[in-house]
């Protein structure tokens, strides 16, 4: 089992004005395969505390996995990527450029999503996008990948 977490970022979802139908829409997704959901928050687009609940799932709860959703578009409040890089000791770009081309191949839009993906100690973040919609097109590009990267970072072999 791959201990998981997910954490939305959102000002309205933190402040109960908007239920956060993104988060639940990985929820769903993670429910047939090989992941055990150790926690679901939400938190506000506020760097340091995005970096601080990255770091507590990393350091303290052993997380192997956080999807995050949520922050990574162009908006002022949008600091979901920053608050990754703060925290990550290695990036993984290939997840971004793979989320970025196919979501490309569905709408333009994609690539104003700045969403990345790294590494903290042996806990994967990959950041999806906070649209419900782009969120499943999103996590359906990389599920199956994402058993295989939490097996190398386990130590296990390419």
């Amino acid at each position: 089992m791959i201990r998981t977490a997910i954490l939305t970022i959102s000002d309205s979802c933190a402040q109960g004005t908007r239920a956060d139908l993104s988060g639940q829409a990985i929820k769903e997704m993670l429910e047939d395969g090989d992941y055990e959901l150790i926690e679901m928050a939400t938190v506000p687009d506020d760097r340091q505390t995005i970096a601080s609940m990255l770091r507590r799932y990393s350091d303290e709860q052993g997380v192997e996995l956080v999807l995050t959703t949520g922050g990574t578009g162009l908006g002022p409040r949008d600091v979901t990527p920053e608050a990754t890089e703060d925290v990550c000791e290695r990036m993984a770009p290939g997840f971004s450029e793979l989320l970025r081309s196919e979501g490309f191949k569905r709408t333009p839009n994609a690539i104003l999503s700045r969403g990345v993906a790294g590494v903290r100690k042996g806990t994967l973040i990959v950041n999806l996008p906070g649209s419900p919609r782009g969120v499943r097109e999103s996590l359906e590009i990389i599920l199956s990948i994402l058993p295989h990267a939490v097996q190398m970072m386990r130590g296990g072999g390419h």
